[in-house]
């Protein structure tokens, strides 16, 4: 029997509706369906459009998704290593020889980035590949008859089965923080799926606040700033180092800033001040302060200290954020470019200087906020350090609107593996040193929350991120629409 509500008659494969020479009419939902045996639609290798194919292999779509994953996966790696690799050949040069000695050699690095360049190609191919085949083999075995019910779970089981493909980055290579960002991902859309809902709209209705990304940012702030001054320890390597880079200070004052918090006495006052003696500036430093203003900026005020600073860390933000706004243009625009140069060029442009503010005013403000506070106080401590770099997050509204929530996800996941970590350092979460991969789970929960509302609520997806899936696994067709069953006379 063919759905409900739908009463054409399909005899010997064709509908009553198909014209003698063996047209279809593309307005009926048999007619339009009896072309595609496959749980999706399809779309060419390389090409970046989805369309149904006629006869399409099941086979085929698998690994086209195993190829393109690949590619996406290998390219995104590629390309982070290769900007890896060419920020330590600039950074080798202006290094001495006995530091160059320290330093893995060019030759590693290119080794190096190959090896985790194929690995994240193999990850995403073969997440590609294993959700494809097991969409398609539940499809097939569910038949034509359940395909449509079929279709409201089985890419939730397709996306946790797939999950553990992140194993192929590295046995023994957590990826916490990726785990946790995805995680939150899944969050946002289960909630977007969640706001559309009868039964659960009204629960999910403070979820649509329009300032919830820059709240969000705020809190991420203060475990993220408090981390980077009072344990390090608690964040990814690569994210630490990037802090380091736009904290614009010294560890020394950072060690300073983290005894006078935390009450402990001075154990280096004098590197602080030697320190402030390369730069020019002659400074002592009292060993009784209660306030750690003098640590951070020397013989500066605070006011001047942050307009000082701001100009120096938008300096250092524009070189992050110009391949990040001018590179996705050549590549996703290069057919506009030759149109409208100016245009495309000058976007990029805006936005580089648009974020590049951002950051700037972002990492001055963390120092200006806690400046305040700790003088208004007359006193510094962990909670106080707490305190003052919340009010860091205000900074994200100088971004594009587009552009906050994922930054602010982003932090969020950062600042969530952050306080986990601390808690369980302390002592407080002891059993979540005991636990392996947890990185593994939390990603399989993910990627089938993901891929069951990419499947069922495709419009909760982002035109961007929608158009990608797309060109990965094929358009999904509807649930509803069920493949007809063929009457037999």
């Amino acid at each position: 029997m063919p759905p409900s509500g739908d009463e054409t008659e399909v005899t010997d494969g064709h509908c009553k509706c198909s014209s003698g020479d063996g047209g279809k009419d593309r307005a009926c939902p048999h007619c339009r369906r009896s072309a595609l045996p496959s749980s999706s639609s399809s779309c060419s290798l390389f090409s970046f459009e989805s369309y149904p194919v006629k006869d399409y292999s099941k086979l085929c779509r698998v690994f086209t998704a195993s190829v393109k994953g690949f590619s996406i996966g290998a390219g995104l790696k590629g390309g982070l290593s290769l900007f890896a690799i060419l920020a330590r050949l600039r950074r080798r040069r202006l290094l001495t020889s006995a530091r160059k000695a320290e330093m893995a050699s060019s030759g590693e690095d290119v080794i190096l980035a190959i090896k985790e360049t194929l690995r994240y190609g193999l990850f995403l191919g073969t997440f590609a590949g294993t959700f494809v085949s097991v969409d398609e083999t539940i499809a097939a075995l569910g038949g034509h008859r359940r395909h449509f019910r079929t279709a409201k779970w089985r890419a939730l089981l397709a996306g946790a089965i797939a999950g553990p493909s992140m194993l192929l980055t590295g046995l023994n290579t957590e990826h916490t923080s990726l785990a946790v960002y995805i995680l939150m991902r899944a969050a946002v859309l289960a909630s977007r799926c969640g706001i559309k809902s009868r039964r659960f709209g009204g629960i999910c209705k403070p979820l649509t606040w329009a300032h919830g990304d820059i709240f969000l940012m705020c809190l991420s702030s203060s475990q993220i700033l408090s981390a980077y001054i009072l344990k390090q320890d608690s964040l990814p390597s690569s994210y630490k180092s990037f802090l380091n880079k736009h904290g614009g200070k010294d560890a020394v004052m950072l060690q300073a800033v983290k005894e006078i918090a935390s009450g402990m006495p001075f154990s280096n006052l004098k590197a602080v001040e030697k320190y402030y003696k390369t730069t020019g500036v002659d400074i002592e430093l009292d060993p009784q302060m209660k306030v750690p203003c003098s640590i951070i900026h020397g013989n500066q005020s605070c006011g001047g200290h942050f307009l000082s600073f701001l100009l120096q860390a938008y300096k250092r933000a524009l070189p992050v954020y110009l391949p990040v706004y001018l590179i996705p243009a050549l590549i996703v625009h290069r057919q506009g470019l030759s149109k409208r140069p100016y245009t495309i060029l000058g976007k990029g442009l805006l936005g580089t200087a648009r974020s590049s503010l951002f950051l700037s005013v972002y990492c001055s403000s963390a120092w200006m906020s806690t400046c305040f506070l700790f003088r208004l106080l007359r006193s510094c401590n962990v909670p106080m350090v707490a305190m003052g770099t919340l009010p860091t997050g205000l900074a994200l509204a100088i971004e594009k609107k587009s552009r906050r929530i994922e930054i602010s996800l982003y932090c969020l996941a950062r600042a969530i593996e952050s306080f986990f970590t601390c808690m369980a350092d302390v002592g407080y979460l002891p059993q979540l040193k005991k636990v392996r991969r947890a990185d593994v789970v939390i990603f399989s929960i993910s990627t089938a929350i993901i891929m069951h509302c990419y499947a069922i609520e495709r419009d909760v997806f982002r035109s961007k991120y929608r158009n990608v899936l797309d060109w990965v696994f094929g358009v999904p067709l509807p649930p509803s629409d069920a493949t007809p069953r063929k009457i037999c006379r």
